[in-house]
């Protein structure tokens, strides 16, 4: 009976800490909610700034991405944790594609891939996203006030 009670405390502890650790895994989910930036290179070797407004409400992400036809939003998004995936359709002289993007959030940061179709051959570029910081406000400054009249004797 003893040796069965030394065997169980042990066993017990373990399966404590793997729950709480769980448990805090759990609390620190990423929070893509943000909007983020990112730059790509166009067809003609010229750099375009790409903007993504995300948010998470109810534990479901939803959002926009930014590009030369307008923001669309985006489909099949999906967060587990720190990743994140989801796709964007567009459509160009009459063709829809299909931009597919996955990657891991890291504080103010995203890196992953884009995939994608072009001219019917796969295609994957990296995607190197940073949250942008909203400007801090500055204080108002109050007017200065005048200094104290000296007392008169």
């Amino acid at each position: 009976m003893k040796r069965i009670t030394r065997l169980m405390i042990p066993m017990a502890v373990c399966g404590l800490l793997v729950a709480v650790t769980a448990a805090r895994a759990d609390e620190k989910k990423a929070d893509p909610t943000g909007s983020w930036s990112w730059s790509i290179t166009g067809r003609d070797g010229t750099p375009r700034k790409v903007t993504a407004n995300l948010k998470v409400e109810d534990g479901k992400l939803s959002g926009t991405v930014s590009g030369r036809g307008g923001d669309k939003a985006i489909d099949d998004p999906k967060l587990n944790g720190d990743d994140l995936s989801f796709s964007v359709t567009r459509e160009f002289n009459g063709n829809k594609f299909v931009q597919k993007f996955s990657g891991k959030i890291s504080g103010d940061a995203i890196k992953g891939k884009i995939e994608f179709d072009r001219n019917g051959e796969p295609q994957s570029v990296d995607w190197n996203a940073t949250r942008d910081t909203a400007k801090p406000a500055e204080p108002a400054t109050k007017p200065a006030e005048p200094a104290p009249k000296p007392a008169q004797p």
